[in-house]
Order: C-alpha cells, then sequence, then structure tokens
C-alpha cells in the first residue's frame, strides 16, 4: 500500500478562498487578496533603497501610470496593465535570472493563475499579442527607473538591460517605496478607480 501523501497544491487566503495553484478557479481570487500578496512581495528580492521594501504592488502601480501615459488605452487594457504581475501575490516575484533555470514549470503554473486572475475581473484570460506587447513596454520602462533610483544600477548599466526611457520621467511616478499597508491601499483604490471607469463605460455602450 503506497502510504504517500498528494503534497498540498493549494493555499489559504485571508479572504477564506482556497486557491488550487494546479488548478485555480476565477471564483477563488479575490482582488483584497492579490492587494495584500502583491504589496509584501519585494521587487528586486527586497535589494532595494529606501526604509520600505518596493513592493510588486508599487511596481503594478508605476507600470500602469507609464501604460496609461503611453497609450490612448481603454480601462479594460489599464486594468491588464495593473494586473499584469498579479500571479505573484500567490508565487511571489522571481528574478528574470532564475526563471531562466526554472524553466517552464513555473511559466506554466504563472499563465493558469494569469487566466484565472483576468476572468474573475471580466478581461480575456491571456493578453493580445498588440497588448501584451504595450505592457511589456510600460514594464522595461519601470525597471529602468527602479534599477536606477532604487537598485543600484549605473545609467549604463540600466541602459544596456533596459534600453533608455522617453518621454518619462522620474517625476511622473510613484517609485518611492511605502509601507505594505500604505501600497495595498493604493493599489485597491486605483483597481477601483478603474473598475468605475469600466462600469462607466458599460452603461454608456
Amino acid at each position: 500500500m503506497n502510504s504517500a501523501k498528494t503534497p498540498r497544491a493549494w493555499q489559504r487566503m485571508l479572504s477564506g478562498r482556497r486557491l488550487d495553484l494546479l488548478d485555480p478557479s476565477p471564483l477563488d481570487v479575490e482582488i483584497s487578496d492579490i492587494a495584500h500578496g502583491l504589496a509584501r512581495v519585494a521587487r528586486w528580492n527586497g535589494q532595494t533603497s529606501g526604509d520600505h521594501a518596493f513592493s510588486v504592488a508599487q511596481h503594478s502601480l508605476v507600470v500602469e501610470a507609464i501604460f496609461r501615459h503611453l497609450n490612448p488605452a481603454n480601462p479594460d487594457e489599464r486594468l491588464a496593465a495593473l494586473l499584469h504581475d498579479a500571479p505573484e501575490y500567490v508565487i511571489g516575484d522571481m528574478i528574470s535570472p532564475f526563471k531562466s533555470v526554472v524553466g517552464g514549470d513555473y511559466k506554466e503554473v504563472e499563465k493558469r493563475l494569469e487566466a484565472a486572475i483576468y476572468r474573475r475581473f471580466a478581461l480575456p484570460p491571456h493578453c493580445a499579442p498588440q497588448l501584451k506587447d504595450k505592457i511589456k513596454k510600460a514594464d522595461t520602462v519601470s525597471a529602468y527607473f527602479e534599477a536606477t533610483l532604487l537598485a543600484g544600477f549605473t545609467p549604463e548599466e540600466a541602459r544596456k538591460f533596459f534600453g533608455q526611457p522617453r518621454d518619462i520621467t522620474r517625476e511622473m511616478l510613484p517609485i518611492d517605496p511605502v509601507p505594505a499597508v500604505e501600497a495595498q491601499r493604493l493599489f485597491l483604490r486605483r483597481f477601483e478607480e478603474i473598475e468605475a471607469e469600466r462600469a462607466a463605460m458599460r452603461i454608456g455602450a
């Protein structure tokens, strides 16, 4: 008789939801859990300056601000940009060099979580290629500013990895690290603002 137990593949959330990482359901996704988790996940493995970690929640706000500036986008696209790293509320923020080592299994879990999250908020399960490219551009611009302002990169190093941002200045970005509870509050507030715009668009359609 095989007494080995099946490994647990779900996580209990503070909302009370039980999210299965291998087969995530949109019904188990709550924005409160996403905001709470992302506000407590550090970018750059925590290797940033300041009294507080620069969280994925703050990074998401910066990316959405850049995306909004670069694209006359509708609120559905802005929400997709805000949630572009939302799976990390469950799986954490793995730095790019380590992602390349881990390989495909990590990406598959990430893609399933992304699909469940986007479906939960009435978005297509995955971004269309053109939208994905626009979000990636905003993400790369954010990475340049994070690298030079917070993570100790020289401008020359950052340009090598992320390119030189254009038409974006540091003053435009909410990039000063804040406490987790504040990052959580700001993320939720921006989500609610975008959702209000989406609701107004549906009413006006």
